[in-house]
């Protein structure tokens, strides 16, 4: 499974509210202290800078990342020269990346990353696929996954209204783009809702 060194990178897949979040903190809890996550949704750009480029309405597409950050980490992830790489996390009830939230000592064997784009083939996503040592592309029914959108965005102070137009809108877009790379997974894991 390692592409290199003593680690193993593991991507998990998905569209928005497939579980990839959930779905990648049971495997590095399962794993124990062998393992981290470094979610890519610490690359989100800030609201400022979406303010600023005039993408706010389409915060979680593709270009709404900075995903050639996103990459240097990979990289030193995978070389694994420095004594601790800190990584950004993504905090919900602020809606605004943290960085340097995510210890990952040297001697960590397994770091888990869970994001939309890991395996897009456009530039510079296409570099995302050989840093990880195996991907997993999560699906859920359309249905489940839109109902776990809007109880996610009422959750965190949108409307229900509010909540459906974004899930309905600006997630299905991404959603849609997302899809279309399922097929450059390793693993396709299809998720049946329990709730």
């Amino acid at each position: 499974m390692s592409a290199g060194a003593d680690r193993t990178l593991i991507g998990i897949v998905g569209p928005p509210g497939a579980g990839k979040s959930t779905v990648a903190e049971a495997l590095v809890r399962q794993l124990g202290p062998q393992a981290v996550l470094v979610p890519m949704d610490g690359f989100h750009l800030s609201n400022a800078v979406l303010g600023a480029l005039g993408r706010t309405d389409r915060k979680g597409a593709a270009d709404t990342f900075d995903a050639d950050g996103y990459l240097a980490l990979l990289r030193r992830l995978r070389d694994q020269t420095d004594e601790v790489v800190y990584a950004p996390t993504f905090r919900r009830d602020i809606e605004e990346p943290i960085g340097a939230s995510i210890p990952v000592p040297r001697t960590t064997p397994i770091v888990v990353t869970e994001g939309n784009y890991l395996l897009l083939d456009s530039h510079p996503w296409k570099f995302v696929r050989d840093l990880l040592d195996t991907t997993w592309y999560l699906e859920v029914a359309d249905e489940a996954r839109l109902e776990r959108l809007v109880a996610r965005h009422v959750a965190f102070g949108k409307t229900p209204d509010a909540a459906r137009a974004w899930a309905q809108g600006s997630d299905q877009a991404n959603a849609a783009v997302i899809a279309e790379s399922r097929r450059a997974a390793d693993l396709l894991v299809h998720l049946v809702p329990t709730d």
